[in-house]
């Protein structure tokens, strides 16, 4: 059978940015060229922190199957950063490697900026319909390794992060509950992991399931400027319906103990709620998604998210709660690699926001 004309052409022309099996837009043999890399530029509408503008230059390094043809996650560099209307900007650099036939993986992260946010009190409280306005500017890094355990899909890690946080509140006058230790403060520690991750895609994963249970412990002769603890159980799991329909859900709980200042405590993470607006020293969420490939490349994706926050662990008291919800699309920029970019809109308590994805909406190296 005779090639279609627009394949045909691609396939004469040798162009990196058209995909010779269907003639379709494509950039999988430009990441595979030296040097060659993903433009990543995003309007943001987060409402936390305004209307701007972020972008990255994504390298991708495709691995090798491991031994036995399983999936390799391949290797990543991301450098880039972000500006909003409201004064709020960052700059980062991160780096994931597989080695030795991916019985270890590595995360070298960096980041420095200053973001202007609001709080909302922890847990219940008045400052959740009066929030206060402040800037917070973070500047450090962490490296994380995980080994494999055999063959098997499970992951021991271990990590150490240090990073520096200057609070300055409006007025110079922080709220109750916010002590003056806590306005130039750092968090540094140990941070141990336990992984089972079976998807076959780190982009846009199609099956599998992503199991982790993280910790961190925080110390003053780790370089922290106080003594806490973070725990957080996450599950990300995916199942093809049909072969054009998928469905995802990713469920995640936290809890923090301890002396952990204001901007480590954990918070409510969902597409259509504000940034660290839902924080209590616990709070859980979860998400589910539907994408359907309507045609070709293209695809529709619709979501529903739940979370509470609250001040007790066992007790549940001080709770916040919050539904979310919205939809967007796909496209398969990356056939070689799985990776699908989009935009999704989500509606909360408060405005509708804007997010451009890059590979899935819970993106995990």
């Amino acid at each position: 059978m005779a090639a279609a004309p627009d394949t045909a052409v691609a396939a004469r022309s040798g162009s990196k940015f058209v995909d010779p099996a269907d003639g379709w837009f494509d950039i999988s043999a430009f990441l595979e060229t030296p040097g060659g890399f993903a433009p990543f530029l995003v309007p943001i509408t987060e409402p936390a922190v305004g209307y701007g503008v972020g972008g990255a230059l994504v390298f991708i390094r495709k691995n090798p199957p491991v031994v036995g043809g399983g999936y390799r996650k391949p290797n990543v560099l991301a450098v880039g950063g972000m500006a909003t209307d409201d004064g709020s900007w960052a700059g980062f650099a991160a780096h994931t490697a597989s080695w030795r036939d991916d019985r270890l993986q590595t995360v070298v992260a960096v980041v420095k900026g200053s973001i202007d946010l609001d709080f909302y009190g922890i847990g219940e409280g008045p400052l959740n319909e009066h929030p206060v306005g402040y800037d917070l500017e973070p500047v450090g890094g962490l490296a994380q390794a995980k080994y494999r355990i055999g063959r098997t899909p499970a992951q021991v890690g271990f990590g150490y992060g240090l990073v520096g946080f200057d609070a300055t509140f409006e007025n110079d006058s922080p709220p109750e509950g916010i002590v003056p230790d806590e306005l130039e403060s750092r968090v540094g520690g140990v941070m141990p992991a336990l992984v089972y991750d079976t998807r076959d895609n780190m982009f846009t994963p199609l099956n599998g399931l992503c199991a982790a249970l993280e910790g961190g412990i925080y110390r003053e002769w780790l370089g922290s400027s106080s003594d806490f603890e973070r725990v957080r159980l996450t599950a990300i799991a995916y199942r093809p319906l049909t072969p054009r329909v998928h469905l995802g859900a990713r469920g995640t709980v936290a809890s923090s103990f301890g002396d952990a200042p204001f901007y480590a405590r954990p918070f409510i993470a969902l597409r259509g709620a504000p940034m660290m607006a839902y924080v209590g020293e616990s709070a859980a969420s979860l998400e589910v998604e539907g994408r359907w490939q309507f045609w070709k490349r293209w695809s529709a994706v619709g979501f529903v998210g739940a979370g509470s926050a609250w001040t007790d662990f066992m007790e549940f008291e001080s709770s916040r709660d919050i539904g979310t919800g919205g939809g967007g699309f796909r496209y398969e920029i990356a056939r070689r690699f799985g990776l699908h970019m989009g935009v999704d809109v989500a509606w909360g308590p408060d405005e509708p926001a804007l997010y451009v994805q890059f590979g899935n909406a819970w993106f995990r190296p």
